[in-house]
């Protein structure tokens, strides 16, 4: 991530580099990017901020030689996990001064953390091995200058019973701990958490007779005695299928005491520090339907969530820190995108084209002429994908890298889900609509531009919005903002001007296991292999002749 002025300039996630999801460890490919999609090198930079877990990244190695080796320039600077996650909610909310809630499985160890000053610790941090307990969530208050820790608390990382067939695998009492965990157990991988919240609408009510979280002391802890009635994990996807049931009982309970252990601890630390204005960031901070529950039930009045909420926001943090606290200069305000990929200019788009097969129909066209042909085609039931400037950071595709499709043509999203995602029938998709239509669709209506709040479709619309419409009745709504996403709104314009509805299917432009496409060649790739049947490439549209 890197900021210019006070300013995201470039900002890319290293998975989407190595094409490894997950991928972390040595930083040097991310930091390539943004040096060269800027014209610069490491001496330009000003000043270098990092963040990472029990591991303080020396200058010159961190999992392999890094760009700073055999260099003093540029100084760097090491914070602790949730005050990166604070900093990424400071520096792009809309908020001068607000208040911010961090909440995840495991941030930094007590021992390295960097925001401890002035805070009353919690009783229980003098356990021999309490300098490896760790941050669990966090409460801040930003007064536009300055990060103030309010509230901490920590946990013991859990001990690993390895023959355990439900372990909590980060911290012992964290609410992300528990939602991992569960999400191992169902799915037998980490490779999606949020899968369980989409799994979760299918389960029945009151299947599991537990409570997973207790609240002391205004604390929240996992409870005991609930892991041994959890003795089937799935090994593998067709066991995962052979006991759906199953499994979508267990999901709808932990999504259910995720929701309410959520709930809790936001009444109270806004009981101890009433804030009208609130961020709210790390990982937790992704489940949408925990969030809208915050709303609907008036726990919070102004909220602001980070859209990178999760580990990849650390980066955005980190910049904000150097900027705005180390630097001392003031904060510029953010205009609320989040596409800070680097733009691919016409030899790249050509060079992915060379030697596409013969029955490839491709017109390179202007503009407002390509979102006509776009919008037609989406009608008329193609499933199409879109490749456009920058691409956005953070897990969700707004409208840059995305899969879009006609939100009411039968079938079509069981389709995408079995022959372009390769993924779970089971997955939901979002809807992207404007602004200006979403109450007409939606219950709320609510403003919700980063795809991390549920809405309920309007009964009137749930056969024509079939596609975006989960089993539950909700919605992932996306309301597409016109300011930084021009492009993707003129699309819903054409589409809504062809067919009378203001809404698109989206989805990201990846399949199952793959990072959300970056390069021209690599949504190509992924055109060639699926069954899409078009792509627009920046100015360029592919369609595949029947």
């Amino acid at each position: 991530m890197l900021l210019k002025d006070g300013r995201v300039c470039v900002g890319i996630e290293k998975e989407r580099l190595t094409r490894r999801k997950h991928d972390g460890g040595n930083d040097s490919a991310a930091i390539t990017y943004c040096l060269d999609a800027e014209g610069i090198g490491i001496g330009d930079l000003t000043l270098v901020v990092q963040c990472a877990n029990f591991d303080i990244p020396d200058r010159a190695r961190f999992a392999g030689a890094r760009l700073f080796a055999g260099s003093i320039h540029p100084p760097i600077v090491t914070i602790s996990h949730h005050l990166a996650h604070a900093w990424s909610a400071a520096g792009t909310s809309p908020f001068d001064t607000c208040g911010i809630l961090i909440l995840d499985g495991c941030g930094s160890p007590l021992g390295q953390c960097t925001d401890l000053d002035g805070v009353t610790l919690p009783a229980g941090l003098d356990a021999p091995d309490a300098a490896m307990w760790c941050e669990k969530d966090s409460f801040y208050r930003f007064d536009g200058r300055h990060m103030t820790t309010l509230a901490k608390d920590f946990s013991p990382l859990a001990r690993q019973d390895l023959a355990a067939p439900m372990r909590m695998r980060t911290t012992r009492h964290s609410i992300g701990g528990f939602y991992s965990a569960v999400s191992h157990y169902v799915f037998g991988n980490l490779d999606d958490v949020g899968k369980l919240m989409g799994l979760a609408p299918y389960g029945r009510p009151g299947m599991v007779p537990h409570r997973a979280f207790d609240m002391r002391d205004g604390r929240i802890f996992v409870a005991d005695g609930w892991q041994a009635a959890f003795d089937r994990p799935a090994s593998d996807y067709p066991a995962f299928r052979a006991d759906f049931q199953y499994y979508a009982d267990i999901a709808r309970w932990a999504q259910g005491e995720v929701e309410t252990a959520v709930a809790a601890l936001f009444r109270a630390r806004l009981a101890q520090h009433p804030s009208p204005q609130l961020c709210y960031a790390g990982g937790v901070a992704l489940n949408a339907v925990a969030n809208a529950r915050l709303l609907d039930e008036g726990i919070v009045g102004d909220l602001y969530m980070e859209p990178a909420a999760g580990d990849n926001g650390l980066a955005l943090g980190c910049a904000y820190h150097g900027w705005i606290e180390v630097l001392g200069r003031d904060k510029v305000p953010h205009d609320g995108s989040t596409c800070f990929g680097r733009h691919y200019e016409t030899d790249a788009i050509a060079a992915a084209l060379t030697g596409a097969p013969s029955d490839w129909s491709i017109e390179r066209l202007d503009t407002a002429v390509l979102i006509d042909r776009a919008a037609a085609l989406l009608a008329q039931g193609s499933t199409l994908a879109w490749f456009r400037d920058g691409s956005e950071f953070g897990p969700r595709a707004l409208g840059r890298r995305s899969i879009l499709a006609h939100p009411g043509t039968p079938g079509i999203g069981d389709h995408i889900n079995a022959n372009i995602k390769f993924r779970e029938d089971f997955r939901p998709f979002a809807p992207a609509v404007l602004p200006e239509h979403a109450a007409s669709c939606f219950v709320s209506g609510r403003n919700s531009p980063y795809m991390i709040l549920i809405d309920r479709t309007r009964p009137e619309m749930a056969e024509v919005l079939r596609n975006v419409t989960h089993v539950d009745g909700t919605a992932r709504v996306q309301t597409v903002d016109r300011s930084w996403n021009p492009d993707f709104a003129a699309l819903i314009d054409a589409f809504y001007a062809a067919t009378g509805l203001p809404v698109l299917l989206n989805t990201s432009l990846n399949r199952r296991g793959m990072p959300m496409v970056e390069r021209p060649d690599e949504a190509v790739a992924l055109f060639a292999e699926t069954a899409l049947d078009a792509l627009v490439l920046q100015d360029v549209l592919i369609t595949k002749r029947r």
